[in-house]
């Protein structure tokens, strides 16, 4: 499913954050949005999935207007893990992961049985099983974590944007969700923090500040000295991940 923003803008308080943003994601890829902190990473995200209403132009998910779309309709292309997930009620894990359904269920036509199974599928895929009656305000952030990748990929949709996914996660917890995501074969969009972690798992990157897109490429394209440098304001060195063959950045102190 591939996925066009064209020229968005939005402000808030007057202040312009998102400016004329456009850009393209092709189906099946994993792309990989970096900036610095402050620079409309997020505000661009709910841009697109429509937490924000744009001042000016428009996202496309196969050529359809995505504004036009009713929530059902949206929610069937596009699943979303934002970064803020207060839940001010509990539930358990298994009933936050079904909120995932809500698009494909009916009140006259839900196959029950159906449903319940790929929910336990989707949890016993991010490595939760025997969590389902679990209260998910007692998780740990890690384990909220893997719920609400769960409940994202319960909507069967072939479009995910992700907020940050692995912030404030232990580095087990963010390669453990990152691979989980990288095997499921989607179009991928998603703001990420650690730049090695962006090298590794993603197909492109795109380099955002000051609310605009200042680049995009392959990681090997992008993640080069001079381009963190412009983007961070910090010195770096890249050498070549033994592994995956992708960049691999060094941070060099100041001292």
């Amino acid at each position: 499913m591939k996925l066009d923003v064209k020229d968005i803008k939005y402000s808030i308080e007057s202040k312009l954050i998102v400016n004329g943003v456009s850009l393209g994601i092709e189906e099946g890829s994993f792309v990989g949005l970096v900036g610095p902190n402050g620079c409309g990473k997020s505000t661009l995200l709910k841009n697109i999935y429509k937490v924000y209403k744009p001042d000016s132009g428009a996202v496309f998910i196969d050529g359809e207007e995505l504004a036009k779309m009713n929530s059902r309709e949206t929610a069937k292309r596009m699943s979303v893990m934002q970064q803020e997930n207060n839940v001010e009620f509990d539930m358990t894990v298994y009933d936050m992961v079904m909120i995932g359904r809500f698009a494909h269920q009916h009140m006259f036509k839900t196959d029950k049985i159906a449903e319940r199974e790929i929910v336990i599928s989707a949890i016993k895929e991010v490595g939760l099983e025997g969590y389902e009656d679990r209260s998910f305000l007692s998780l740990s952030g890690g384990e909220k974590q893997r719920t609400l990748v769960a409940r994202a990929l319960v909507q069967k949709a072939s479009l995910i944007i992700l907020d940050e996914p692995t912030n404030h996660l232990d580095i087990g917890y963010q390669y453990q969700i990152m691979n989980i995501l990288k095997k499921q074969n989607l179009t991928v969009f998603s703001s990420i923090h650690d730049l090695n972690i962006a090298s590794c798992y993603c197909d492109r990157v795109v380099f955002m500040k000051s609310g605009q897109i200042v680049g995009a490429g392959t990681p090997q394209e992008m993640f080069v000295p001079e381009k963190i440098k412009h983007l961070f304001g910090v010195d770096t060195k890249i050498t070549q991940n033994p592994v995956t063959k992708k960049p691999n950045i060094i941070f060099i102190p100041s001292v």
